[in-house]
């Protein structure tokens, strides 16, 4: 303000009635302003015909308590009313009690008309839509149910005139199957997941209702319990609720994973082993009653196990002890743990592959094998790294009826190295591992596996195999010794000595004797001879390669006829070539070379820089200095130009044309008579670049058999 009065400086939010009174007091200082000082106040005093300016409704509620001293005789409309001021306003400030800001909060009734008006304008949710029509149609087939509507309607159609066009909707009706859009994607077969089925705990069955909502009422209260940690319900875990139980009729329990994953498991461990009853389940924590002394969970009714649970508990039978703390579906797998560490006369089962197929796993058939691993159960649990082989028997005993093994570790377990038992237990039964992490191993028999029945009759054939071979080898050393006929003194050996004793024998003479030093010698003769014959056989497939590109290049050059050069060739002064050297070095349009070289694509650039200009630039990225010569002079002659200079810039090769006092442009016909086209060019860059390259490697290769027929021959010199 000017007077030095700052609203903004006022404690609280100032309504439109205080604002107007610090205006007034601010005005009232200064002596010319007092005439619109009194015009101001009659305005404020005669604002009662719009009380809307002065006052709010009674939905508002005081922030300040300072006005509810003033507003006990609201009732007398004509006595004035003495309004608290501010410390800087001189005079006091009268007020009729109508013209009273109510800063009173109240609700406001909505009138019925606003209602109206927005219901027709605001947007609803859930108003429109799939499931808004879903239940409008729905309302409308009860309607349909409730009256007789087929027969009235077919009773009214002959009244109205516009008959055919009702018939023609019908029959439409008909032709999309009688239904409307909406119910027919209804239609659409849906698979919902099934919901399972409550059954009832032991807990509900054995105990009373009053009894059980009592201890329900009480285990909701509870705050302490007892944490179950991945090891399972252990002794010590027992032992806890059974003195809670000292205390309490109710035990808390808290399951960490994995068990908190499968809390039906949980429940029937928990019961199990402390003989209680689980009053409440609530996400991880499970309440166990006591029980009272008439409770025994020995007369409990065995649960009905479904046909899997049947047939896998038959699978691992005999197999070792069941593991009881297991936390995830039955049956209940095998507890390595318990199997002896080491087994008397345990070996490696024999293997053999059948004929005509490799023992090695390919991509699709390991994939496989995963694939039906996945929903198999587990067969047995394992808690530690070594002391495998009470294991490994019972792992080969489970692949004469299951392909797979599937081994779970146990959670908790410490020390545990998943690759270590993996790595002993493939060792010791000689499987293939498919599958193998920090929760599970997979093993797979092989397809090289036999059983211990095969594994006997294989024995025993190979037992009698032999046998008959060495019937078959003193029989012929037999027939040898009456065959051997003496003549003058002399031993003739008239018979074969193929795979007998006397040729490994005459083997043994002729190479046992040999020094270690010639051995290495002739290794090294062989490996030199065996790389020159590879190195030769490379070396005629490169000359195969480089002789097709070399008839791929010449079809494509003769494809391009160039141009003979003009006799009459403009004559150009030294200072008039000197001048238009500096004109093109300047020019900042240029036109840029590729890899295609030139062709019909170039002459026209060049041409249509020629439109414009007098002189071309034409830059070029090769790097040898012969290749851009070669490439101005035939830029030159195409384009029937005349070449100024080759300047070197920092990207490359300039080349400046001058197009010639006497130009003319030709006709693109005739430049695409003796020009490659476009795709033509590259084709040839391409064939040029593979030639260059085969070159190239051909030439490494002769190198290289040049560099081994010198080492063999200096090998050679140095055996002798």
């Amino acid at each position: 303000m000017r007077n030095g009065i700052n609203i903004l400086s006022y404690p609280r939010f100032l309504s439109f009635c205080e604002v107007f009174v610090l205006l007034l007091c601010n005005f009232s200082d200064n002596p010319k302003l007092q005439t619109f000082t009194q015009m101001l106040n009659s305005l404020f005093l005669s604002a009662r015909a719009f009380p809307s300016l002065i006052t709010n409704s009674s939905s508002r509620r005081a922030k300040s308590s300072q006005f509810d001293q003033f507003r006990e005789n609201r009732g007398v409309s004509d006595a004035a009313i003495k309004v608290p001021t501010a410390p800087w306003m001189k005079g006091p400030l009268l007020l009729r009690p109508d013209e009273i800001l109510d800063t009173k909060k109240r609700n406001k009734p909505r009138k019925v008309e606003e209602k109206t008006f927005k219901a027709l304008n605001r947007r609803e949710s859930g108003v429109r839509g799939k499931k808004a029509m879903k239940k409008i149609v729905r309302n409308v087939e009860k309607l349909d149910e409730d009256s007789d509507s087929e027969e009235t309607q077919m009773d009214d159609l002959s009244e109205f005139e516009y008959l055919g066009r009702i018939e023609e909707k019908v029959e439409s009706k008909d032709r999309f199957g009688g239904k409307m859009p909406w119910e027919r994607e209804e239609e659409r077969f849906i698979l919902r997941r099934m919901k399972k089925e409550s059954v009832p705990t032991t807990a509900e069955l054995i105990l009373d209702e009053g009894l059980l909502n009592r201890l329900r009422r009480e285990a909701s209260k509870m705050r302490k319990w007892v944490n179950v940690r991945k090891a399972g319900v252990t002794e010590l875990v027992v032992n806890k609720i059974k003195s809670m139980w000292k205390l309490n009729e109710l035990a808390m329990v808290r399951f960490d994973v994995p068990l908190c994953r499968n809390m039906e498991r949980a429940q029937e461990i928990i019961e199990m082993k402390t003989g209680g009853l689980v009053v409440l389940s609530k996400k991880e924590f499970l309440v166990v009653y006591r029980g009272g002394p008439s409770y025994s969970s020995e007369g409990q009714d065995e649960i009905s196990s479904s046909l899997y649970e049947r047939e896998a508990d038959r699978l691992l039978d005999g197999l070792g002890p069941r593991y009881m703390d297991w936390w995830m579906r039955r049956p209940f797998p095998v507890d390595a743990d318990l199997l002896p560490e080491v087994v008397n006369g345990y070996m490696t089962p024999s293997r053999r592959c059948p004929p005509n197929t490799r023992a090695k796993l390919t991509d699709e058939e390991l994939t496989y094998l995963r694939n039906i691993a996945q929903p198999l159960p587990f067969h047995f649990v394992l808690g530690r790294n070594y002391g495998l082989q009470g294991l490994a028997s019972a792992i080969v005993k489970l692949w004469e009826k299951c392909i797979i093994a599937k081994i779970a570790i146990k959670w908790g377990a410490l020390n545990t190295n998943n690759e270590e038992m993996a790595d002993e237990l493939r060792y010791l039964t000689g499987g293939v591992l498919i599958l193998r992490n920090k929760y599970l191993i997979v093993l797979y028999r092989g397809k090289d596996f036999l059983s211990d029945e095969v594994a006997d009759l294989v024995e025993d054939r190979e037992r009698l195999l032999s046998r008959y071979q060495h019937f078959e080898e003193t029989k012929r050393e037999s027939d040898i010794e009456l065959l051997e006929v003496v003549t003058n003194g002399k031993q003739l050996k008239e018979t074969n000595k193929s795979g007998t004793l006397l040729e490994f024998q005459e083997l043994q003479r002729k190479f046992g004797e040999m020094d270690p030093r010639n051995l290495e010698t002739e290794a090294e003769k062989a490996r030199l001879e065996k790389e020159l014959k590879s190195q030769e056989h490379k070396l005629s497939i490169l000359k195969s390669k480089i002789e097709k590109s070399n008839m791929e290049l010449f079809k494509l050059n003769s494809l391009w006829k160039p141009s003979e050069g003009d006799d009459d060739i403009e004559i150009l002064t030294n200072e008039e070539r000197e001048c238009l050297r500096r004109i093109g070095l300047k020019m900042n349009s240029s036109l840029v070379l590729g890899r295609r070289g030139v062709f019909f694509g170039v002459m026209e650039g060049l041409h249509q820089h020629w439109k414009h200009r007098e002189v071309a630039k034409v830059i070029t990225m090769q790097k040898l200095f012969s290749r851009v010569v070669y490439t101005a002079k035939a830029l030159e002659t195409e384009s029937n130009g005349v070449l100024i200079s080759i300047e070197k810039l920092k990207e490359g090769h300039a080349i400046l044309i001058y197009r010639g006092k006497n130009y003319k442009r030709p006709s693109s016909k005739l430049m695409a008579q003796n020009l490659l086209t476009k795709r033509k060019a590259l084709q040839r860059s391409v064939v040029m670049q593979r030639l260059g390259s085969l070159k190239f490697f051909a030439y490494q290769r002769e190198r290289a058999i040049e560099d081994l027929k010198v080492s063999l021959v200096n090998l050679q010199d140095s055996a002798f």
